[in-house]
């Protein structure tokens, strides 16, 4: 029961340090009718098509918006580097990196509020088969484009709950 007692009151310690979820109120909730009115612009590529898609998964699952009021731009760079080499100097390993830059821009007054960038990296074996080495460089391209497009909706859901409480 002494240890229980700690236990009960972590809660009440936390909401005392102004820590608050940031989807609070749910699809009613401020965060949620901000990312519910985000159109995102096509993006260019396999890796655009893929990233697009994945943030109007995520962004399309806030159904709080009353319609577009802001529009998101992301421009891809994605790279791939091999090294790791033989001594007959054939590539054994590559990375395959996928950066974004995207800007969120009121459609009201065309004004850009919001300019960032996000990326990840993922390592990829090269091997004597070379249709497994394309498998694998695309499914990498698969995970970086969810990777990348967690992370835009999480900056836009920290910057969307700054602005309604500054």
């Amino acid at each position: 029961m002494k240890r229980l007692l700690p236990l009960l009151a972590i809660p009440l310690l936390l909401t005392g340090c102004g820590l608050r979820p940031v989807y609070g109120g749910g699809s009613q909730g401020v965060v949620a009718q901000a990312l519910g009115n985000v159109d995102v612009a096509p993006i260019e590529g396999r890796g655009g098509w893929l990233v697009r898609n994945a943030l109007n998964d995520r962004l399309g699952a806030m159904s709080g918006g009353s319609g577009p009021r802001y529009k998101l731009v992301v421009k891809l760079d994605d790279q791939i580097t091999g090294f790791g080499l033989r001594a007959d100097a054939a590539v054994t390993r590559e990375r395959r990196t996928l950066r974004a830059r995207y800007q969120l821009i009121d459609e009201a007054t065309g004004a850009q509020i919001l300019d960032d960038t996000a990326g990840s990296d993922a390592g990829i074996d090269v091997t004597s088969s070379e249709y497994a080495t394309i498998a694998a460089e695309d499914t990498a391209l698969e995970r970086l484009s969810q990777t990348v497009a967690d992370q835009i909706v999480t900056r836009l859901a920290l910057f969307s709950r700054k602005a309604a409480n500054p």
